[in-house]
């Protein structure tokens, strides 16, 4: 007993000793801190209605416990494999293009043409900026079957105009691929930062066994900003069931419902819309499990084969 006590004693004076040694940096760290708390970690009472049959004039206290009754109805309904079969293809169709930064970093650090490197660097991460109510203006105004500027280009190659954004077959590959025009060149930034701290001593080694520019990029840039890539793809993955809410939500229409409605769009008409917020919020609480399922799983394989992990 004594034992223990003199090491929980030895314990607290260590972390008292790490707060005066770095009191400033805690300081720093402490409007975040309060941040999460308040805004993220507070709210999370609010979980209990959805086991709960909420009415507004009883509150979240008053209102009557119904267990998984939510859960249950949510996953015997006839929407429940189609809004889980588009919200997986949507994520997993995102995640196959994750390298697509990753090659677009390495090839913007081959490039020995500094003005163009700029140049292209800022071209590239710019859209990261247009509102996403702007980026879907952008597509109607381009995609539409009469005016649009793609749709006369079909016309001029003797096709049929294509109806893009009403077409349930074009819907995944014009969200998707808008969106990595959008996040593309934001999302190099890291990879970028990650490659100027390889060591050029390793270039010049490998110079001088002979070894080509591509053999360079595979066997020491890749290696280097390995970890990076691990720990970005573990945090891709815990966002794995949140696709582009809003996004969807401005491009769907009754005629591309079919692959455009997904969890969150469903969430969203079901709590807010129709006033069924115990309900939504069971749906809104399926779909976070699933993240925090996938992030475990994902942290702990990446922790076991490369030794590079969240935790």
């Amino acid at each position: 007993m004594a034992v223990e006590q003199a090491v929980g004693h030895k314990g607290h004076s260590k972390i008292l000793k790490s707060l005066q040694r770095n009191w400033q940096l805690y300081i720093f760290l402490l409007p975040a801190v309060v941040y999460f708390f308040i805004f993220h970690y507070i709210p999370m009472y609010g979980i209990q209605i959805a086991f709960k049959d909420y009415f507004a004039n009883l509150g979240m206290f008053g209102s009557p416990w119904v267990g998984f009754e939510h859960f249950e109805r949510f996953f015997d309904s006839y929407y429940f494999e189609r809004l889980l079969k588009n919200t997986i293809i949507l994520n997993a169709y995102n995640l196959l293009l994750f390298p697509l930064p990753i090659i677009f970093a390495l090839s913007l650090n081959e490039l020995k043409n500094g003005a163009f490197k700029k140049w292209s660097q800022t071209l590239t991460y710019a859209p990261h900026f247009i509102s996403v109510v702007v980026v879907v203006g952008m597509l109607v105004a381009f995609l539409d079957p009469n005016t649009g500027l793609v749709n006369h280009v079909v016309r001029l190659l003797g096709m049929e105009p294509i109806p893009f954004l009403t077409s349930p077959d074009w819907f995944r590959h014009i969200f998707v691929w808008s969106g990595q025009w959008q996040s593309l060149g934001w999302g190099t930034i890291i990879y970028l930062a990650a490659l100027a701290g390889v060591n050029p001593e390793l270039h010049e080694a490998a110079k001088v066994d002979g070894a080509t520019r591509f053999q360079r990029i595979i066997h020491i840039n890749i290696p280097s900003i390995l970890p990076t890539i691990i720990i970005l793809f573990i945090l891709n993955i815990g966002n794995f069931m949140q696709i582009g809410f809003e996004k969807v939500l401005l491009m769907q229409n009754n005629l591309n419902s079919e692959t455009s409605d997904i969890i969150q769009t469903f969430v969203y008409e079901t709590g807010l819309l129709q006033g069924q917020y115990s309900f939504a919020a069971a749906i809104g609480l399926f779909e976070s499990l699933i993240n925090i399922v996938l992030l475990i799983t994902v942290n702990q394989i990446a922790r076991k084969v490369s030794n590079n992990s969240l935790w």
